[in-house]
């Protein structure tokens, strides 16, 4: 190869890695960002970069910050290690995107209040300090399929329960090959209560759980156990939802 077609080569090439490289990440929003996601004060590049505010899905999140993973591009996944702060507390962990549109949470944690989720689970007046560790989350076409990880919330207030505090609740997830299942205890709450949850390939999904009620159970509680039907011998009701997301 005679040396000026080389130099030629050798000149597009350091172009394309330094245009990759340095690539303005406020570029790369307004080009490629979905319609879901609203980031403000957007500064650096794609490969590391920050941006004062911003919205995902419903969520509002301040202080982002990304700096991306490359050599999760040997194995055909665009990988970010990402930090935010919501109204209040912290999330950080990785997530990796795969050239088939799966997307993969890895060592994720965080802490923050349900109200900063109100939007995004759309549930009014629900209240608690929720934290999660997450030691694998799997995405295919936006449905969970692996889960493995704890969250747990403290003081939560559910209005279409009761009004004030119902304590707090702890979920265990394991991945199986027919899906997801959780584990659901409450670890201070008003109610006795153990369960388990699973989400099923097929999109379907069980919640089964024993509720009984406790000497600090308030009264209007215990006058909704009895609409789950009869007690067992140890004064536990069975609590049954089915359906399909």
């Amino acid at each position: 190869m005679p040396a000026r077609i080389r130099l030629v080569l050798l000149g597009v090439l350091t172009l394309v890695i330094g245009l990759t490289i340095f690539f303005p990440a406020r570029v790369a929003y307004h080009w490629f960002a979905p319609p879901t996601l609203k980031l403000g004060g957007i500064e650096g590049t794609v490969w590391s970069g920050s941006a004062r505010e911003g919205m995902a899905n419903g969520v509002y999140l301040r202080d982002l910050h990304w700096r991306n993973r490359p050599w999760q591009l040997l194995s055909g996944k665009l990988g970010y290690a990402i930090a935010a702060n919501p109204v209040s507390g912290f999330v950080e962990g990785n997530v990796a995107i795969s050239i088939t549109g799966s997307v993969v949470v890895t060592d994720f944690v965080g802490s923050l209040s349900l109200e900063s989720l109100q939007q995004a689970i759309g549930v009014p007046g629900l209240r608690g300090n929720l934290s999660v560790r997450i030691e694998q989350l799997r995405l295919e076409n936006g449905l969970p399929v692996v889960a493995i990880g704890t969250i747990e919330v403290a003081d939560l207030v559910a209005p279409f329960v009761h009004r004030a505090s119902i304590g707090g609740y702890k979920a265990d997830f394991l991945a199986q090959d027919t899906g997801i299942v959780a584990s659901i205890e409450d670890t201070d709450g008003v109610v006795d209560l153990a369960g388990s949850l699973v989400l099923s390939n097929d999109r379907t999904y069980s919640f089964v759980a024993l509720i009984a009620a406790k000497a600090a159970t308030p009264a209007d509680i215990r006058q909704q156990l009895h609409f789950l039907g009869s007690a067992n011998d140890r004064g536990q009701y069975e609590l049954r939802l089915e359906g399909e997301l």
